[in-house]
């Protein structure tokens, strides 16, 4: 008889998780991303026409699990374009990064108002096990939303703790890649890096679980390979998943 299902072999011998919260553990990936899509294109047009915003590549590789004034600038960057940096304070609008990252803002909270956010079922199933095999876990975010969103979706008994954006700007932690929003997570968990596993599916998150030493960096790929499952390992995924239900083998009475 299959019983509840067991944590696979590439977990047990690690003491904690770390697991990022937005396409991880909860959909909001997608509303994150339209978000964006909805700041960036008005300006990338207005910029002599260049391509819009890509609600996938573009999102991955620049912008998701970075604060919003990290992101926004790596994007720019990468079609060249060039504006004044301002701060966390601007007005919404295109005059400068800040300007752009609060538009950003500004679209995902209007967005929060429609849309219900839920989490991943095959993330759960693992969180459920992981609380079974008493590992401690944590959720961690540059987003200042993702304790509520947690919260809403059902899931934030699961986690000894959360490192979210608001914590992050307390305590002036530099993003991702930088390690250090993973390493504060570890360090609440009272668990070294050697000994915990990262979960994550941006590539500046991967990066960040390889740069700090974690005892095991999973990828996780939802984008049906558009994203590939190289380009996560080139960024230090020591494995890739499509979903981190596959973490669990099943279990017998």
């Amino acid at each position: 008889m299959t019983g509840a299902p067991l944590l696979a072999t590439a977990l047990r011998s690690l003491r904690a998780v770390v697991l990022d919260t937005d396409g991880v553990i909860i959909d909001s990936a997608r509303l994150h991303a339209a978000a964006w899509k909805e700041a960036f294109d008005p300006f990338l047009e207005a910029t002599g026409g260049q391509r819009p915003f890509d609600l996938v590549e573009d999102y991955l590789r620049y912008v998701d699990g970075r604060s919003r004034l990290d992101g926004a600038a790596t994007f720019l960057a990468s079609r060249g374009l060039d504006l004044p940096p301002g701060n966390m304070d601007d007005a919404p609008g295109t005059g400068s990064v800040g300007a752009l990252a609060a538009r950003k803002e500004q679209l995902f909270t209007a967005g929060l108002r429609t849309h219900t956010i839920e989490a991943w079922p095959g993330s759960v199933r693992l969180l459920d096990a992981l609380r079974r095999a008493r590992v401690p876990c944590a959720a961690v975010s540059a987003s200042r939303h993702a304790t509520e969103l947690l919260a809403a979706a059902g899931v934030l008994a699961l986690f000894q703790t959360v490192v979210d954006g608001n914590e992050v700007r307390r305590l002036n932690l530099p993003g991702k890649p930088d390690p250090a929003l993973f390493v504060e997570a570890a360090r609440r968990l009272d668990v070294p890096p050697r000994d915990t596993a990262v979960v994550e599916d941006a590539l500046a998150g991967v990066e960040a679980g390889r740069r700090g030493g974690f005892g095991l960096v999973v990828g996780v790929d939802r984008t049906g390979g558009r994203i590939s499952a190289a380009a996560l390992r080139r960024h230090g995924a020591d494995l890739v998943v499509a979903d981190p239900g596959e973490l669990l083998v099943a279990g017998e009475d």
